[in-house]
């Protein structure tokens, strides 16, 4: 008990507070694809070719998340939503734990720092396989710190990490691009380090030997050496910046961008008010992580990862230099370790109880009802009206999940589909000039679409469809039989 200190109780209950945080309702469209996409590898082998649209029916397809899929679909299979914003969660911590074991300074200091990092990377949080490159992308910058601040040299824990990271997310890209940026912060280290010229120069030879044996190492995956090229065919998808909210630049009057303008303006803040001058890899880091963000949205957890150490950094040091450093406490109080037992108690029963009133059943289906169309689809497995079916983009996954005997138009494989063919899909759902051309081009018969589009519109002044069912989120449409 006496090992109960004050301090060891603040940790402890920071992290309780954030995997409260990281609980949320599992509503993301995209999620059900992943889902679908691990039940059929579990049962039918590695996906090859596109097996779930009748628009790319056939089409070569890598899927490269494919182990974070298996998980997915595993965790869905034994607890349900509940278990996935478990997982989710969980995943979450362990990423901000690595940020926090990459910190310095106090256990206050680090929990604060922690807990702004949080909130800015939390945006990114939902039951995808990018969590995995979230928690590896920690664990990679604590590597790569620990290395080039404490000389603890576990940098070929990168190799096989990058072999796991490669059949679970195509963000394994976001390590190469940790290890460059290491070795361009040092390596302009070197140029303007004097006396110390020699240690940067060597840091940059054992960077640059793990990258390259880190390189062959990708290989070692389903689709073999198709694998390098998923990065950069994924950068080309004009379609994402254009459509896809997660890919377009952050907009601030939203308020959950706000922690992103709090962190960059605490460590700006940070860096002045100490004397510690910014390390050349820092602001390397800095620099690439705040354009990646800025460029898009979803690129703020990387940020939170690289910014919150070097906030605790910056912070250390002003603070010490004002003497206001706190003293640590070694041993406790047998009375202070029953109230530090006690607040911990309490803390761990808020949490659950939060916990416990997010995943209810009730407030899960009302969540998701406001995102997805649970009821019209519920019509269409009824009614069972004949297709193809005409599906808003925001709605594919899950519908490949809720409905796999409509296989979709489109979805949110934006790699899959393509530029030419979102252009062409967002015409017709907006109810543009060649809404007609396309449905019937694509013989048509079925449309579930948001009741506010554009093509909706059109359908309700177009007397060959029928409204069949309607709902403040989505409306469906039936084609009337040719005679």
């Amino acid at each position: 008990m006496r090992q109960l200190t004050i301090e060891r109780t603040a940790a402890v209950v920071v992290f309780l507070l954030l995997f409260a945080l990281a609980v949320r309702i599992p509503a993301d469209s995209d999620m059900y694809w992943h889902i679908a996409s691990g039940e059929y590898t579990l049962t039918q082998g590695f996906i090859r070719a596109d097996p779930f649209s009748f628009t790319k029916a056939g089409v070569a397809w890598i899927n490269h998340s494919w182990g974070a899929q298996l998980v997915l679909y595993i965790v869905w299979t034994a607890a349900g939503s509940a278990g996935l914003a478990l997982y989710t969660a969980a995943l979450a911590t362990a990423g901000m734990y690595f940020v926090y074991r990459t910190s310095s300074g106090s256990v206050y200091l680090r929990a604060f720092a922690l807990v702004l990092g949080a909130s800015t990377a939390a945006v990114f949080w939902s039951p995808r396989p990018q969590m995995f490159s979230f928690v590896f992308s920690a664990f990679v910058l604590y590597l790569l710190r620990d290395y080039t601040l404490r000389g603890k040299d576990r940098l070929w824990w990168i190799v096989p990490l990058m072999v796991m990271w490669v059949n679970l997310h195509a963000g394994f890209s976001i390590g190469f691009i940790l290890l460059s940026v290491y070795i361009a912060g040092e390596a302009a280290a070197a140029v303007f380090a004097g006396e110390s010229r020699s240690l940067h120069w060597g840091r940059v030879r054992r960077l640059a030997l793990v990258t390259l044996a880190a390189v062959p190492a990708l290989a070692i995956n389903p689709y073999g050496l198709q694998i390098y090229a998923v990065p950069f065919q994924t950068l080309g998808i004009g379609a994402l910046q254009e459509y896809i909210q997660e890919w377009n630049s952050p907009n601030f009057h939203e308020r959950h961008t706000w922690p992103f303008i709090a962190l960059l303006l605490a460590v700006l803040g940070a860096v002045g008010a100490g004397s510690r001058r910014l390390r050349w890899t820092d602001y390397a880091l800095l620099s690439v992580t705040i354009f990646m963000s800025l460029t898009a949205g979803r690129n703020m957890a990387l940020f939170a990862v690289a910014a919150t150490p070097v906030l605790t950094d910056h912070l250390d040091t002003a603070l010490a230099e004002r003497g206001w450093a706190l003293r640590s406490i070694q041993r406790a109080t047998p009375r202070m370790a029953r109230l530090n037992l006690l607040i911990l108690i309490l803390v761990a029963a808020g949490s659950l109880l939060k916990i416990v009133l997010v995943l209810d059943a009730k407030t899960v289906r009302d969540a998701q009802a406001q995102f997805l169309p649970l009821d019209a689809v519920g019509y269409i497995q009824i009614a069972q009206p004949a297709g193809p079916i005409f599906n808003s983009y925001n709605w594919g996954g899950y519908l490949i999940f809720a409905l796999p005997d409509y296989p979709v138009f489109t979805d949110g494989r934006t790699d899959l589909y393509g530029d030419a063919f979102l252009t062409e899909y967002l015409a017709a759902a907006t109810g543009g000039a060649r809404w007609r051309e396309i449905l019937d081009r694509f013989s048509i018969q079925l449309v579930l679409i948001e009741s506010t589009s554009g093509l909706a519109r059109a359908l309700r002044e177009t007397p060959s469809w029928t409204l069949a069912y309607e709902d403040a989120l989505a409306v469906v449409f039936t084609r009337e039989a040719q005679p």
